[in-house]
């Protein structure tokens, strides 16, 4: 199926399930501020979801567990035998599910702990964090779990798996992450990340093997480290299988905020997936996943966001130099995105494994040379690891409508690649969208994706049009984003205007210090005596402090000039518009 028909499937169900959930909230105004619905309508909507899934084998899973009760079966041997009758890795013993519920109102109460209770453990877990048993309480003694469990199981919230697919199910659940988030006037969609984006992150990321995969499928492992819900994976996994129905992605990821990894976790159990590798941690200062090594890594971390509660651990990790993460260096404390690049980096496969990850404008450039950030640009490139980096149009995203890129980086680039990188600016290549949600005014369909790919498989300095559309793409030798900062300082001269010398060095004016930023191509003292010299006779270099920096001024290579309008023509345009306020006096005040 293509973008456009899964984009247009995605809105339908979203649209229509992630309402309806959002009028539900309507029965907790008052017993809740509209910043807490979040806190019942998550949970009860992943509730519905499971009961839902396990409506068809409900009776049998029941009788099961009373026969396995009279037989003493218990622990694991009991869970396996309740799963494989449920037809999914959780299950429910209670004889209630949501329409048994609502036929006793009176005992509303007790009853639904019971329901509760009789899940797996798994879910039950998934509960936990969801902080659930309290607001049960509150809107028991409220009088509003009644209303709620019967407005759930009106036929418009029927979410069981064959009519509202995995993917879609993710999809509305960030939409009322996103309607609840603004409620409250949160970053809304700080954890949402629309589908035309993770296709094409999921397009770069296979690129180099897409025609192997087509043929002959693939067992692969996939990491998302901010993973919100997990909706990054589970995009990766459909485009996969829909490549190849022998694909095989085993993902694992790793969230902070309690609620959306219940969601991931929720998720992965119906669809049938890894819930053991969905975990809950920050993955800064609690890394899940030491040691492991991932063939795709895909995510959309936070940016412009501090890492002030990360950073005992973190300078911690970064003492033990390139045997943690962090051994190039950290950024600064105002901004952790290039953290978890790093962290990424550390979890490639040696050798094969590639990231898609996407950033701010901030990490191609901010810092000085030698800073922390600068020495992680300098090692993501001397080490020959970034690909390409691709500028996506704004206001693509739902929470935000500035500039961002995605990094490819790769521990495996292609021969025809190494020692190169490839910038492609795709900032005017997206179709606007007919009603926006949130920031997001446009989209990437499957024409915009088409050409992106072919930029990037063409890996060439060229412009790629289509209609409306445009690509450019240049290619770029690594040391060009390379150079040397050199302090250039003032002799002191005598009467004769010389240099005055001391132990045969040169001594500086006070104050004179300056510095050039070198490119790494340039031989520095060629470069002093033709641009500093000429101009200061007395400059001289000390070369003891000379620094190495890396920056992607990605912005100015892709600027293109714009002959300003005439001054003659901004005269006219005045000329203009003062004649036509001179006509419209008229008409208000006559000739007076």
């Amino acid at each position: 199926m293509s973008i456009n028909s899964l984009q247009k499937q995605t809105n339908t169900n979203i649209q229509e399930k992630a309402n309806l959930i959002w009028e539900i909230a309507t029965h907790l105004v008052g017993l809740f501020k509209p910043h807490e619905y979040g806190k019942v309508i998550l949970p009860m909507t992943v509730l519905k979801r499971f009961d839902d899934a396990l409506a068809p084998t409900k009776q049998a899973v029941v009788e099961m567990n009373e026969k396995l009760a009279e037989m003493k079966v218990e622990g694991e041997a009991r869970d396996g035998v309740l799963c494989k009758t449920s037809g999914y890795a959780f299950y429910n013993t209670s004889k209630f599910d949501f329409k048994k519920l609502v036929s006793d109102p009176n005992n509303i109460e007790s009853n639904f702990e019971n329901y509760l209770q009789g899940f797996s453990s798994n879910v039950k877990d998934i509960i936990s964090n969801f902080k659930f048993t309290d607001q049960v309480k509150t809107m028991a003694d409220g009088n509003v779990l009644f209303v709620v469990i019967q407005e759930f199981i009106s036929p418009k919230g029927d979410m069981s798996p064959d009519r509202i697919t995995s993917t879609d199910m993710g999809y509305i659940f960030e939409e009322l992450i996103r309607k609840f988030s603004e409620s409250y006037d949160e970053q809304a969609g700080a954890h949402f990340t629309s589908r035309d984006i993770i296709y094409l992150m999921t397009e770069l990321l296979i690129a180099p093997e897409k025609e192997y995969i087509k043929a002959n499928g693939c067992t692969k492992t996939a990491y998302d480290m901010a993973m919100g819900t997990s909706q990054m994976l589970g995009c990766l996994t459909e485009r996969l299988t829909d490549i190849s129905e022998d694909a095989d992605l085993t993902c694992f990821g790793e969230e902070f905020n309690p609620e959306t990894y219940a969601i991931a976790k929720a998720d992965m159990l119906i669809k049938g997936g890894n819930a053991s590798g969905m975990m809950y941690g920050d993955t800064l200062s609690d890394d899940k996943f030491s040691g492991y090594e991932f063939d795709y890594i895909i995510s959309n971390p936070p940016f412009g966001i501090d890492w002030k509660r990360e950073r005992a651990e973190v300078e911690k990790e970064a003492k033990k130099g390139y045997d943690g993460r962090f051994g190039p260096g950290l950024p600064t404390i105002s901004d952790g995105q290039m953290l978890f690049m790093l962290n990424g980096i550390k979890k490639l496969k040696e050798g094969s494994g590639r990231m898609a990850i996407i950033q701010n404008g901030s990490s191609l450039f901010t810092g000085d040379a030698g800073s922390g950030s600068s020495e992680i640009r300098r090692y993501v490139i001397t080490e020959d690891m970034v690909e390409a980096i691709i500028q996506l149009p704004t206001d693509l995203f739902y929470n935000t409508g500035i500039s961002t890129y995605i990094w490819v980086i790769t521990k495996g680039k292609p021969v025809h690649r190494l020692g190169k990188i490839q910038l492609i600016d795709a900032s005017k290549c997206f179709v606007k969208r007919r009603k926006n949600i949130g920031n997001k005014r446009v989209d990437l369909d499957d024409k915009c994706i088409e050409l992106i790919m072919k930029a990037y498989i063409d890996f060439s300095n060229e412009i790629y049009t289509k209609d409306d559309l445009v690509v450019e793409s240049k290619t770029f030798d690594n040391d060009y984003f390379g150079y040397t900062k050199v302090t250039v300082m003032t002799a002191q001269a005598d009467k004769d205007g010389k240099a005055i010398l001391k132990k045969g060095k040169p001594q500086a004016v006070k104050g004179s210090n300056d510095s050039e930023i070198i490119p790494l191509s340039e031989d520095i003292d060629e470069f002093i005596a033709k641009n500093v010299l000429p101009y200061n006779p007395l400059a001289f270099v000390d070369r003891k402090k000379d620094k190495i920096g890396y920056e992607i001024p990605f912005t100015r290579l892709f600027y293109k000039f714009t002959e300003p309008e005439s001054s003659e023509d901004i005269f006219a345009d005045i000329k203009a518009l003062e004649e036509e306020e001179t006509i419209l006096m008229k008409e208000l005040f006559g000739n007076a």
